[in-house]
């Protein structure tokens, strides 16, 4: 166990908010449950038998190992979980206590990584309240340190443990790796579109030698394979080789319309599946932007109209823009690890490929639609707020984590690696 844990401020001041959420977490998740939560749960299953037929269902015929597939909790049709009572409470909860309750719903959305020997804690955007938090107040994401064990990590045996194998060269120096990436993001004399390029450059530029599965740090190697990575995280601290990029970069141009119907096609997709809250979210977006739901709309039309609402947006809401996207990559290189993906540059496509969807959402966001016909009016900043938490939790829990979605990302990456992703990146990075 560590001593103390470490967390981008906005976490010390999260306290879910139940009942008064506009979305709770007790939809639209699926929620496995581990033998161990099985274990927890027994006493309070009694009283829901249907419920705990389905759990024992779900989990399949035992194996020879005493094991069968993962359980979920089980679903209503409208995607809500059987254990949500009327008044949108968690019945196992309010009758049996949090100890009843399987890992994840009782940590969420609380994260925990365990990260070559420290604990770091964030957030899950899925969450309302953790997206107000982390992007709208200024210090939202600045470091702090706590010490452990704490009343903000409920089990610490939940923690996720990412490998430091040394052996393993992707994984021993991800934490080097991670800096850099952080610390051109935090180059802000320069637009984000381009701390995206140049997060994509940087990801390229070690994409031969350093990828999962990488043998070039072997015994024989290592110390070649060391230096070039270290030469490469290095390279763009000098000023001179991110103008450089800078400059290339702002030069090129977007195939937009066919960008817009890519991320259409996910949103159209999800409104199907998801319904409610998520239709009307989608539909809302969509029509503003002249794509409805029923045929495929002109995607250049749509492009031009995005251009230009972002371009008023930004010129009535520029820096407080800027916060909230410079938070959201933050939150990103935060919460999810780049180990996690085959190669760093699927990752940063992965991170691009957001950001240009929470994008053009947003600008179809009736609230930003009607602040920009009165940008000076004293609720604009409320309106866009409310916007920018609206978009980026529905993105974040009913969009991003979709078959659809990951189908989508997986075709466009391809094997994440070469020229081609990079090229992927750059025109993401430029939405």
């Amino acid at each position: 166990m560590p001593t103390e844990i470490t967390l981008p401020r906005y976490m010390t001041r999260f306290r879910c908010i139940a009942e008064r959420c506009e979305d709770t977490c007790c939809a639209g998740l699926k929620i496995p449950v581990s033998p161990s939560d099985a274990r927890r749960m027994q006493p309070a299953l009694a009283a829901h038998p249907a419920q705990a037929e389905h759990l024992r269902q779900s989990a399949g015929p035992e194996s020879d190992e005493g094991s069968g597939q993962t359980p979920f909790l089980p679903m209503h049709p409208d995607g809500t979980c059987a254990f949500l009572d009327p008044q949108r409470m968690c019945a196992l909860q309010r009758g049996h206590g949090e100890d009843a309750l399987p890992d994840v719903c009782a940590t969420f959305p609380r994260v925990v990584t365990a990260r070559a020997g420290h604990w770091e804690l964030s957030g899950s955007l899925a969450c309302p309240e953790v997206v107000r938090l982390s992007l709208l107040a200024e210090d939202a994401m600045r470091p702090e340190s706590q010490p452990f064990p704490s009343p903000l990590i409920p089990r610490p045996e939940a923690v996720r443990h990412l490998s430091r194998d040394p052996a393993e060269g992707y994984t021993f120096h991800a934490e080097s790796v991670r800096a850099a990436l952080l610390r051109l993001l935090d180059r802000e004399e320069h637009p984000l579109a381009t701390r995206l390029a140049l997060l994509g450059q940087l990801a390229y530029a070690v994409d031969d030698f350093y990828f999962r599965g990488t043998d070039a740090f072997g015994e024989k190697t290592r110390a070649e394979a060391e230096a070039r990575l270290s030469e490469a995280l290095q390279r763009f601290d000098d000023p001179e080789a991110r103008e450089a990029v800078h400059q290339e970069f702002s030069g090129l141009a977007l195939p937009g319309g066919p960008c817009v119907g890519l991320f259409t096609s996910v949103v159209k997709a999800r409104m199907a599946a998801r319904g409610g809250r998520v239709r009307d979210w989608g539909r809302s977006v969509l029509e503003s932007l002249g794509l409805e739901e029923g045929g495929p709309g002109d995607l250049d039309a749509a492009w031009s109209l995005y251009t230009q609402r972002w371009q008023a947006l930004n010129a009535a809401q520029g820096p407080r823009l800027a916060q909230y996207f410079h938070h959201y990559v933050a939150h990103f290189l935060w919460r999810t690890s780049f180990t996690e993906f085959p190669s760093l540059l699927a990752y940063v496509f992965r991170l691009a490929l957001r950001v240009g969807l929470v994008r053009l959402t947003l600008t179809g966001h009736p609230k930003v639609v009607a602040l920009l016909e009165e940008p000076s009016s004293p609720e604009a900043l409320e309106s866009l707020e409310l916007a920018v938490v609206e978009t980026v939790q529905t993105v974040a829990k009913h969009v991003e984590q979709s078959l659809e979605f990951l189908s989508l990302t997986k075709g466009l990456v391809g094997t994440g690696r070469g020229a081609e992703t990079l090229g992927k990146v750059l025109v993401f990075a430029s939405f």
